[in-house]
Protein backbone atom coordinates (compact mmCIF):
# COMPACT_ATOMS: atom_id res chain seq x y z
CA UNK A 1 0.00 0.00 0.00
CA UNK A 2 2.63 2.67 0.20
CA UNK A 3 3.55 2.05 -2.95
CA UNK A 4 0.41 2.81 -4.16
CA UNK A 5 0.29 5.92 -2.06
CA UNK A 6 3.33 7.00 -3.74
CA UNK A 7 2.35 6.46 -6.83
CA UNK A 8 -1.08 8.62 -5.78
CA UNK A 9 1.64 11.36 -5.00
CA UNK A 10 2.90 11.34 -8.61
CA UNK A 11 -0.40 11.02 -10.17
CA UNK A 12 -1.44 14.69 -8.17
CA UNK A 13 1.82 16.14 -8.49
CA UNK A 14 1.64 15.74 -12.27
CA UNK A 15 -2.00 17.37 -12.42
CA UNK A 16 -0.75 20.24 -10.40
CA UNK A 17 2.00 20.66 -12.79
CA UNK A 18 0.30 20.52 -15.45
CA UNK A 19 -2.32 22.91 -14.24
CA UNK A 20 0.29 25.71 -13.80
CA UNK A 21 1.27 24.87 -17.38
CA UNK A 22 -2.82 25.96 -18.05
CA UNK A 23 -2.65 28.64 -15.97
CA UNK A 24 0.82 30.09 -17.26
CA UNK A 25 0.99 28.82 -20.73
CA UNK A 26 -2.14 27.82 -22.42
CA UNK A 27 -3.57 30.88 -20.86
CA UNK A 28 -1.19 33.25 -23.25
CA UNK A 29 -2.92 31.56 -26.03
CA UNK A 30 -5.99 33.20 -27.47
CA UNK A 31 -9.02 31.68 -27.00
CA UNK A 32 -10.17 29.12 -29.63
CA UNK A 33 -8.55 26.65 -31.89
CA UNK A 34 -4.70 27.12 -30.53
CA UNK A 35 -5.48 27.49 -27.02
CA UNK A 36 -7.10 24.35 -27.65
CA UNK A 37 -4.03 22.53 -29.18
CA UNK A 38 -2.24 23.60 -26.29
CA UNK A 39 -4.05 21.71 -23.76
CA UNK A 40 -4.09 18.42 -26.26
CA UNK A 41 -1.33 17.10 -24.46
CA UNK A 42 -2.94 17.85 -20.92
CA UNK A 43 -5.96 15.87 -22.07
CA UNK A 44 -3.70 12.60 -22.48
CA UNK A 45 -2.27 12.77 -19.83
CA UNK A 46 -5.15 13.34 -17.64
CA UNK A 47 -6.79 10.01 -19.62
CA UNK A 48 -3.83 7.69 -19.34
CA UNK A 49 -2.68 9.13 -15.14
CA UNK A 50 -5.16 6.43 -13.35
CA UNK A 51 -4.11 3.85 -15.60
CA UNK A 52 -0.64 4.37 -13.14
CA UNK A 53 -2.96 3.08 -9.89
CA UNK A 54 -3.78 -0.24 -8.53
CA UNK A 55 -6.18 0.60 -5.94
CA UNK A 56 -9.91 0.48 -7.53
CA UNK A 57 -10.80 3.23 -4.57
CA UNK A 58 -8.32 5.59 -5.62
CA UNK A 59 -8.29 4.50 -9.21
CA UNK A 60 -11.79 5.47 -9.15
CA UNK A 61 -11.55 8.95 -7.54
CA UNK A 62 -8.42 10.17 -9.89
CA UNK A 63 -10.52 9.15 -13.10
CA UNK A 64 -13.51 10.93 -11.68
CA UNK A 65 -11.68 14.07 -10.51
CA UNK A 66 -9.13 14.28 -13.14
CA UNK A 67 -10.33 12.09 -16.58
CA UNK A 68 -13.83 13.37 -16.41
CA UNK A 69 -14.01 16.73 -14.32
CA UNK A 70 -10.83 18.53 -15.38
CA UNK A 71 -10.58 17.47 -18.48
CA UNK A 72 -14.28 18.81 -19.72
CA UNK A 73 -13.44 21.81 -17.63
CA UNK A 74 -10.07 22.23 -19.47
CA UNK A 75 -12.42 22.02 -22.81
CA UNK A 76 -14.45 24.97 -21.87
CA UNK A 77 -11.59 26.62 -21.04
CA UNK A 78 -10.21 26.39 -24.27
CA UNK A 79 -12.78 28.79 -25.20
CA UNK A 80 -12.95 31.05 -22.29
CA UNK A 81 -15.98 29.70 -20.59
CA UNK A 82 -16.73 27.55 -17.72
CA UNK A 83 -15.82 27.76 -13.70
CA UNK A 84 -11.90 28.29 -15.17
CA UNK A 85 -12.31 31.40 -17.45
CA UNK A 86 -10.16 34.53 -16.83
CA UNK A 87 -13.39 36.50 -17.36
CA UNK A 88 -13.41 39.11 -16.22
CA UNK A 89 -10.60 38.67 -14.27
CA UNK A 90 -7.74 36.05 -13.67
CA UNK A 91 -8.12 34.03 -10.68
CA UNK A 92 -4.83 33.93 -8.05
CA UNK A 93 -3.29 30.25 -8.89
CA UNK A 94 -4.10 28.78 -6.17
CA UNK A 95 -8.05 28.75 -6.57
CA UNK A 96 -7.38 28.02 -10.53
CA UNK A 97 -5.91 24.62 -9.27
CA UNK A 98 -8.51 24.15 -6.49
CA UNK A 99 -11.50 24.83 -9.21
CA UNK A 100 -9.96 22.65 -11.63
CA UNK A 101 -8.78 19.99 -9.99
CA UNK A 102 -11.78 19.18 -7.30
CA UNK A 103 -14.91 18.54 -7.79
CA UNK A 104 -16.77 22.03 -6.82
CA UNK A 105 -18.29 24.76 -8.00
CA UNK A 106 -18.48 28.08 -6.65
CA UNK A 107 -21.68 29.73 -5.73
CA UNK A 108 -22.78 32.58 -8.10
CA UNK A 109 -25.76 33.62 -5.27
CA UNK A 110 -24.51 34.16 -2.11
CA UNK A 111 -27.57 35.50 -0.47
CA UNK A 112 -29.59 31.85 -0.44
CA UNK A 113 -30.15 29.63 2.80
CA UNK A 114 -26.75 27.89 2.36
CA UNK A 115 -24.81 30.79 2.14
CA UNK A 116 -26.15 32.34 5.18
CA UNK A 117 -25.91 28.97 6.95
CA UNK A 118 -22.27 28.08 6.42
CA UNK A 119 -22.26 25.65 9.27
CA UNK A 120 -25.06 23.30 7.25
CA UNK A 121 -22.00 21.97 5.44
CA UNK A 122 -19.66 20.39 8.30
CA UNK A 123 -22.64 18.88 9.76
CA UNK A 124 -23.91 17.33 7.04
CA UNK A 125 -20.44 16.23 6.51
CA UNK A 126 -20.18 14.38 10.06
CA UNK A 127 -23.74 13.12 9.87
CA UNK A 128 -23.09 11.25 6.39
CA UNK A 129 -19.79 10.21 7.51
CA UNK A 130 -20.83 8.03 10.27
CA UNK A 131 -23.94 6.92 8.33
CA UNK A 132 -20.91 5.83 6.04
CA UNK A 133 -18.58 4.29 8.84
CA UNK A 134 -21.53 2.45 9.99
CA UNK A 135 -22.89 1.56 6.77
CA UNK A 136 -19.25 -0.30 5.08
CA UNK A 137 -19.21 -1.65 8.68
CA UNK A 138 -22.34 -3.93 8.35
CA UNK A 139 -21.33 -4.96 4.71
CA UNK A 140 -17.93 -6.17 5.59
CA UNK A 141 -19.32 -7.91 8.22
CA UNK A 142 -22.31 -9.67 6.80
CA UNK A 143 -21.80 -8.98 3.03
CA UNK A 144 -22.03 -13.16 2.70
CA UNK A 145 -25.05 -13.38 4.91
CA UNK A 146 -26.71 -10.30 3.40
CA UNK A 147 -29.80 -11.05 0.48
CA UNK A 148 -28.74 -10.00 -3.16
CA UNK A 149 -31.44 -7.10 -3.13
CA UNK A 150 -30.45 -5.98 0.66
CA UNK A 151 -26.98 -6.52 -0.51
CA UNK A 152 -27.59 -3.52 -3.53
CA UNK A 153 -29.84 -1.99 -1.73
CA UNK A 154 -26.57 -1.14 0.36
CA UNK A 155 -24.31 -0.56 -2.37
CA UNK A 156 -26.56 2.10 -3.43
CA UNK A 157 -26.74 3.92 -0.37
CA UNK A 158 -22.65 3.74 -0.20
CA UNK A 159 -22.36 4.95 -3.70
CA UNK A 160 -24.60 8.23 -2.89
CA UNK A 161 -22.64 8.66 0.49
CA UNK A 162 -19.48 8.04 -0.85
CA UNK A 163 -20.43 10.88 -3.63
CA UNK A 164 -21.76 13.47 -1.46
CA UNK A 165 -18.89 13.02 0.93
CA UNK A 166 -16.29 13.43 -1.49
CA UNK A 167 -17.99 16.44 -3.24
CA UNK A 168 -18.60 17.90 0.06
CA UNK A 169 -15.29 16.93 1.93
CA UNK A 170 -13.56 19.23 -1.27
CA UNK A 171 -16.13 21.71 -0.91
CA UNK A 172 -15.24 22.18 2.94
CA UNK A 173 -11.45 22.21 2.51
CA UNK A 174 -11.46 25.19 -0.12
CA UNK A 175 -14.03 26.46 1.58
CA UNK A 176 -12.08 26.88 4.87
CA UNK A 177 -8.80 26.79 3.11
CA UNK A 178 -9.42 29.42 0.10
CA UNK A 179 -12.26 30.89 1.81
CA UNK A 180 -14.84 30.47 -1.26
CA UNK A 181 -18.49 29.78 -0.98
CA UNK A 182 -19.21 26.90 -2.77
CA UNK A 183 -22.51 24.99 -4.17
CA UNK A 184 -23.80 22.03 -2.31
CA UNK A 185 -23.04 18.66 -3.95
CA UNK A 186 -26.40 17.77 -4.11
CA UNK A 187 -29.97 18.69 -2.74
CA UNK A 188 -31.72 15.74 -1.22
CA UNK A 189 -31.94 13.20 -4.28
CA UNK A 190 -33.76 11.18 -1.85
CA UNK A 191 -36.72 13.51 -2.14
CA UNK A 192 -36.88 13.83 -5.96
CA UNK A 193 -40.56 13.75 -7.83
CA UNK A 194 -39.76 13.08 -11.13
CA UNK A 195 -36.31 12.40 -13.40
CA UNK A 196 -35.96 15.74 -14.44
CA UNK A 197 -35.64 16.41 -10.77
CA UNK A 198 -33.49 14.06 -9.76
CA UNK A 199 -30.82 14.14 -11.87
CA UNK A 200 -31.33 17.97 -13.43
CA UNK A 201 -31.22 19.76 -9.79
CA UNK A 202 -30.92 17.09 -7.23
CA UNK A 203 -28.15 14.25 -7.75
CA UNK A 204 -24.47 15.52 -7.89
CA UNK A 205 -24.78 19.00 -9.07
CA UNK A 206 -21.37 18.90 -9.92
CA UNK A 207 -21.52 16.47 -12.79
CA UNK A 208 -24.56 17.99 -13.82
CA UNK A 209 -23.26 21.38 -14.13
CA UNK A 210 -20.30 20.67 -16.56
CA UNK A 211 -22.50 17.96 -18.48
CA UNK A 212 -24.66 21.46 -18.96
CA UNK A 213 -22.59 23.36 -20.44
CA UNK A 214 -19.84 21.03 -22.37
CA UNK A 215 -22.33 19.09 -23.31
CA UNK A 216 -25.92 19.99 -23.26
CA UNK A 217 -25.58 23.72 -24.48
CA UNK A 218 -23.41 23.04 -27.51
CA UNK A 219 -25.83 20.72 -28.56
CA UNK A 220 -29.07 22.61 -28.09
CA UNK A 221 -27.43 25.73 -30.03
CA UNK A 222 -26.83 23.31 -32.61
CA UNK A 223 -30.22 21.84 -32.76
CA UNK A 224 -32.00 24.80 -32.83
CA UNK A 225 -31.11 25.51 -36.30
CA UNK A 226 -32.73 22.19 -37.52
CA UNK A 227 -35.66 21.17 -35.27
CA UNK A 228 -36.42 24.79 -33.85
CA UNK A 229 -36.42 25.90 -30.34
CA UNK A 230 -38.98 23.95 -29.04
CA UNK A 231 -37.31 20.58 -30.16
CA UNK A 232 -33.74 21.21 -29.36
CA UNK A 233 -34.10 20.32 -25.72
CA UNK A 234 -34.16 16.67 -26.38
CA UNK A 235 -31.72 15.59 -29.05
CA UNK A 236 -29.57 17.67 -26.10
CA UNK A 237 -30.78 15.60 -23.37
CA UNK A 238 -30.29 12.63 -24.78
CA UNK A 239 -26.65 13.50 -25.82
CA UNK A 240 -25.79 15.00 -21.37
CA UNK A 241 -26.99 11.20 -20.69
CA UNK A 242 -24.81 9.44 -23.57
CA UNK A 243 -21.83 11.23 -22.84
CA UNK A 244 -22.53 11.03 -19.03
CA UNK A 245 -22.65 6.92 -19.63
CA UNK A 246 -19.87 6.79 -21.92
CA UNK A 247 -17.72 8.58 -18.62
CA UNK A 248 -18.57 6.16 -16.27
CA UNK A 249 -18.03 2.91 -18.52
CA UNK A 250 -14.51 4.61 -19.14
CA UNK A 251 -14.51 5.21 -14.81
CA UNK A 252 -15.18 1.06 -14.36
CA UNK A 253 -12.49 0.32 -17.00
CA UNK A 254 -9.90 2.28 -14.90
CA UNK A 255 -11.28 0.13 -12.15
CA UNK A 256 -11.68 -3.32 -13.86
CA UNK A 257 -9.82 -3.47 -17.03
CA UNK A 258 -12.36 -5.39 -18.44
CA UNK A 259 -13.86 -5.15 -21.84
CA UNK A 260 -17.03 -2.41 -21.44
CA UNK A 261 -20.44 -4.23 -21.35
CA UNK A 262 -22.41 -1.12 -22.56
CA UNK A 263 -24.64 -2.36 -19.59
CA UNK A 264 -23.60 1.88 -17.82
CA UNK A 265 -24.44 3.51 -20.90
CA UNK A 266 -27.34 1.92 -21.75
CA UNK A 267 -28.23 2.81 -18.23
CA UNK A 268 -28.07 6.45 -18.92
CA UNK A 269 -29.11 6.49 -22.50
CA UNK A 270 -32.39 4.53 -20.90
CA UNK A 271 -32.72 7.37 -18.68
CA UNK A 272 -32.21 10.06 -20.63
CA UNK A 273 -35.31 8.74 -22.57
CA UNK A 274 -37.51 8.66 -19.72
CA UNK A 275 -36.61 12.35 -19.33
CA UNK A 276 -37.37 13.49 -23.11
CA UNK A 277 -40.54 11.62 -21.84
CA UNK A 278 -41.16 13.58 -19.17
CA UNK A 279 -40.40 16.57 -20.63
CA UNK A 280 -42.72 16.30 -23.60
CA UNK A 281 -45.73 14.90 -21.23
CA UNK A 282 -45.03 17.90 -19.35
CA UNK A 283 -45.86 19.83 -22.21
CA UNK A 284 -48.75 18.24 -23.63
CA UNK A 285 -50.08 18.61 -20.18
CA UNK A 286 -49.52 22.71 -20.06
CA UNK A 287 -48.19 21.72 -16.31
CA UNK A 288 -51.79 21.23 -14.98
CA UNK A 289 -51.90 18.11 -13.50
CA UNK A 290 -49.15 16.16 -11.65
CA UNK A 291 -48.57 13.18 -9.84
CA UNK A 292 -48.77 13.78 -5.76
CA UNK A 293 -45.63 13.93 -4.49
CA UNK A 294 -46.30 10.46 -2.16
CA UNK A 295 -46.81 8.85 -5.37
CA UNK A 296 -44.41 10.02 -7.85
CA UNK A 297 -41.59 10.24 -4.95
CA UNK A 298 -41.20 6.81 -4.46
CA UNK A 299 -42.15 5.84 -7.98
CA UNK A 300 -38.89 8.46 -8.60
CA UNK A 301 -36.55 6.58 -6.26
CA UNK A 302 -37.68 3.31 -6.64
CA UNK A 303 -37.40 3.63 -10.63
CA UNK A 304 -33.42 4.93 -10.11
CA UNK A 305 -33.04 1.93 -7.39
CA UNK A 306 -34.18 -0.80 -9.74
CA UNK A 307 -32.59 0.15 -12.88
CA UNK A 308 -29.60 0.19 -11.31
CA UNK A 309 -30.19 -3.00 -10.00
CA UNK A 310 -30.70 -4.14 -13.88
CA UNK A 311 -27.97 -2.38 -15.66
CA UNK A 312 -25.56 -0.27 -13.19
CA UNK A 313 -24.33 -2.74 -10.59
CA UNK A 314 -24.05 -5.83 -12.50
CA UNK A 315 -20.62 -4.86 -14.50
CA UNK A 316 -18.85 -3.82 -11.05
CA UNK A 317 -20.12 -7.14 -9.34
CA UNK A 318 -19.48 -9.35 -12.27
CA UNK A 319 -16.04 -8.25 -12.53
CA UNK A 320 -15.48 -8.33 -8.68
CA UNK A 321 -15.23 -4.23 -8.18
CA UNK A 322 -17.07 -4.16 -5.40
CA UNK A 323 -15.16 -6.94 -3.27
CA UNK A 324 -12.05 -4.90 -4.18
CA UNK A 325 -13.21 -1.40 -2.71
CA UNK A 326 -15.02 -3.28 0.22
CA UNK A 327 -11.27 -5.26 1.08
CA UNK A 328 -9.48 -1.54 0.72
CA UNK A 329 -11.95 -0.03 3.26
CA UNK A 330 -11.46 -2.95 5.34
CA UNK A 331 -7.20 -2.13 5.07
CA UNK A 332 -7.88 1.09 5.77
CA UNK A 333 -10.05 0.58 8.59
CA UNK A 334 -7.39 -1.67 10.20
CA UNK A 335 -4.45 0.34 9.29
CA UNK A 336 -5.97 3.32 11.15
CA UNK A 337 -6.52 1.06 13.80
CA UNK A 338 -3.51 0.20 14.38
CA UNK A 339 -1.80 3.30 14.17
CA UNK A 340 -4.23 4.61 16.89
CA UNK A 341 -3.15 1.95 19.21
CA UNK A 342 0.24 2.42 18.04
CA UNK A 343 0.13 6.17 19.19
CA UNK A 344 -1.87 5.47 22.37
CA UNK A 345 0.37 3.09 23.35
CA UNK A 346 3.44 5.33 23.14
CA UNK A 347 1.19 8.43 24.89
CA UNK A 348 -0.50 6.73 28.17
CA UNK A 349 -1.53 10.00 29.39
CA UNK A 350 -3.05 10.61 25.82
CA UNK A 351 -5.22 7.18 26.38
CA UNK A 352 -6.06 8.41 30.08
CA UNK A 353 -7.80 11.51 28.93
CA UNK A 354 -9.28 10.07 26.38
CA UNK A 355 -11.02 7.23 28.42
Amino acid sequence: MEGEIKNLAHVWFAVTASLCYCYFISSKFSKGLFRFMSLVPIFYIYTVLPLSLNSAFFTAVSAFFITWLTNFKLLLFAFNQGPLSFDPTKPPLHIFISIAALPIKIKQNKNTPTAQNPKKLPLNLATETVAFAILISVILEYKDCLPPKILLIGYCCLVFLLIDLLVSLSSFLVRVLVGLELEPPSDEPYLSTSLQDFWGRRWNLTVTNTLRHTVYKPVRSAAVTVLGYKWSSLPAVLAAFLVSGLMHELLFYYVTRVRPSWEMTLFFVLHGICVVVEIRLKVALGGKWRLPRFISGPMTVGFVVATSFWLFFPPLIRNGADVRVIEEFRFFGELVKEKMLKFLSYRPDFQLTFQ
